[in-house]
């Protein structure tokens, strides 16, 4: 017969185990914090000559003459990251509605999986693909569409290159869909059966019961997948670079070749020669830890309120 563990064992096993996760958090927090030292550490030639507000705020880039400005970057990956949630967000609520509250057991099995895996593909084979498939019919057929039809807009301006931002937020849109909508469900689901009920039982359709029960109630938590949705496309890096177009300028039309600061650093870093290059890169990198740092943690704030 096996004698059961003394009850000091089963403390001393509990202090050990309790340690070990403590030091493994604490080894998370220490990796974050070394990662921000590296990046303002590196960055700090840039931030002596250029001043950092005057480095944000400069729209030159130009490594010939060793003249750097983060404004076209910037611009770049914000409005690619805002046209990707523009088109995400609404899809993936209404995915996530679909396979919550109207689809059967079986097939929001089946579905939800599928749109799992999109976050399983890497990063460069959405890019071989836009390349390769999306590039060639935006090109060919949706800019020129958009141009005949949209032209007087200075959004949809200028020629079809295929490459742009707008290319960029599409590729982007496929990429944090399965994010925003794996989030959305677990709002979703968060919220009490008997809300649903209740609304059902005073003589509300299923839209008027997923419109009040659902949706009002879950307004922080949606916001919340909509902000680590975007924190995903703010460091995007393979995908976007592939078809970009990768030219630091701002422009209005979203179909005019653009840079993100991510692609910046994958484009340059490798063949960066000068210390003020070098830094330079370093100091955007330390601008896109601190904008996705910031936006993760008030997307994770507002899920953890809602649960």
């Amino acid at each position: 017969m096996i004698k059961p563990p003394k009850r000091k064992d089963v403390r001393r096993a509990d202090r050990v185990f309790f340690g070990v996760i403590r030091s493994l958090s604490a080894l998370i927090v220490l990796a974050l914090v070394s990662m921000g030292l590296f990046l303002f550490d590196a960055s700090e030639l840039a931030i002596k000559k250029n001043g950092f507000v005057s480095f944000i705020l400069s729209s030159e880039w130009d490594p010939v003459q060793d003249a750097y400005g983060a404004l076209p970057v910037i611009f770049g990956t914000v409005v690619s990251s805002l046209l990707s949630l523009l088109i995400a967000f609404p899809l993936s609520v209404g995915i996530a509605l679909f396979l919550n509250e109207i689809a059967p057991a079986k097939l929001a099995r089946v579905t939800g999986f599928l749109v799992e895996m999109l976050a399983a593909i890497p990063s460069v084979i959405y890019g071989l693909w836009g390349i390769f498939v999306l590039l060639p019919w935006l090109r060919v057929h949706v800019q020129p569409f958009l141009i005949s039809k949209l032209g007087f807009l200075p959004l949809f301006q200028g020629p079809a290159y295929g490459v742009g931002m707008f290319s960029a937020g599409l590729i982007l849109s496929l990429m944090i869909l399965p994010t925003i909508s794996s989030i959305a469900r677990e709002v979703f689901a968060a919220i009490p059966r008997i809300q649903r009920e209740s609304a059902l039982a005073l003589g509300a359709t299923r839209w008027e019961m997923i419109k009040l029960a659902v949706l009002k109630s879950s307004k922080g938590g949606l916001f919340g997948a909509m902000m680590l949705g975007l924190g995903r496309a703010l460091g995007e890096t393979m995908a976007v670079t592939m078809v970009i177009g990768n030219r630091a300028q701002i422009v209005s039309s979203l179909f005019a070749p653009a840079q993100t600061m991510a692609s910046v650093i994958a484009n340059e870093y490798a063949e960066a020669t000068s210390d003020i290059h070098l830094s330079s890169l370093a100091l955007v990198g330390l601008l896109l830890f601190l904008v996705t740092f910031v936006t993760s943690s008030i997307a994770r704030i507002l899920i953890w309120r809602v649960k």
